[in-house]
């Protein structure tokens, strides 16, 4: 009682309206940003892409153009001397959409700029600004070294998010990928052409998986081996679905059996994957929703339903 007279008198007598304005502001301005969190919806992002000019940006092209000069005069300090390490690092920039010849120098560059900004800031802040007064000698090396080891391992982790958003992208889009390729093929048009038009029709609404099909389509008109092209998709993409799809296109073309039959079974079963992908999700949000209801609806109803009591109980004491 004595506790509830004393959060009473701290917060006045519209002290319990203000609180529970304040959290309907909070769940308002959470709400506002998971509606702007949402993808945005695909056909807006086409009827844009028709309406806007069909010039696309300089950092879009697939054409490179040479290395960086300045970074080439390090390129023994910013680059791996083993050649599987540094062919592991291109295919995870390359995986992340980072397809510039300097991907992997500008990679250790932001690492080592960002490790060693992240240590100077540690050592301000700990010697001249004050903050490692009263502190022992292992919360010193920690906020001395701690900034630049956070620095040094956040372009990894960027690097990380975009791998994984990226394979997401993919992973939705390639469904819708191989109807428009199987409608191609079937209208009379060679692999070649149905993955250039594809590769057209996708750059609205999934432009990672776009790209991937427009560099195919370059290294075929180079006059690279189709099998070899498409196996490097699969190895650029990283997603399974993708590499099943290579293996059955190269298994089609080895043994002579018809594209447009190994595409429409193989496109029936991504259909059918994608609804199962639906369905799985839909099952897992009841159990995600369990804490974020309990956390947001009920703490707010207890107090509308039980504050008047306690209100009562709280003048008859008194």
């Amino acid at each position: 009682m004595e506790f509830m007279n004393t959060i009473n008198e701290i917060m006045g007598p519209l002290g319990w309206i203000v609180l529970l304005g304040v959290l309907g502001v909070m769940m308002i301005g959470m709400t506002v940003i998971m509606l702007m969190r949402q993808p945005q919806d695909p056909m807006a992002k086409l009827k844009r892409s028709q309406t806007e000019p069909s010039e696309r940006p300089s950092q879009q092209r697939l054409r490179q153009s040479d290395r960086n000069e300045q970074l080439q005069k390090f390129a023994k300090f910013l680059e791996p001397e083993n050649l599987d390490e540094l062919t592991a690092k291109q295919l995870m920039l390359r995986q992340a959409g980072y397809s510039s010849r300097d991907a992997v120098r500008f990679f250790h560059f932001a690492q080592m700029a960002l490790g060693i900004g992240g240590l100077v800031f540690g050592i301000v802040y700990v010697n001249f600004l004050g903050g490692g007064e009263g502190l022992t000698t292992q919360k010193m090396m920690m906020y001395t070294v701690g900034p630049g080891g956070i620095g040094y391992y956040l372009p990894k982790y960027w690097v990380t998010k975009r791998v994984e958003k990226r394979k997401e992208e993919i992973t939705r889009g390639f469904p819708d990928a191989l109807d428009m390729m199987l409608v191609c093929v079937e209208a009379g048009q060679s692999l070649d052409q149905s993955i250039v038009r594809v590769a057209k029709e996708l750059h609205a609404s999934y432009p990672a998986l776009a790209e991937e099909f427009e560099v195919v389509a370059y290294e075929m008109k180079a006059g690279k081996d189709k099998v070899g092209v498409l196996t490097d998709m699969g190895d650029r993409c990283g997603v399974q679905d993708v590499s099943s799809f290579v293996t059955v296109l190269c298994q089609s073309a080895a043994f002579g059996t018809s594209i447009s039959d190994a595409l429409r079974v193989y496109a029936e079963e991504m259909r059918d994957k994608r609804v199962m992908r639906a369905e799985e999700a839909a099952n897992k949000l009841p159990t995600k929703m369990t804490l974020a209801t309990m956390m947001l609806t009920v703490p707010p109803l207890l107090i509308i339903l039980v504050a008047p009591s306690v209100m009562n109980i709280t003048k008859l004491g008194n």
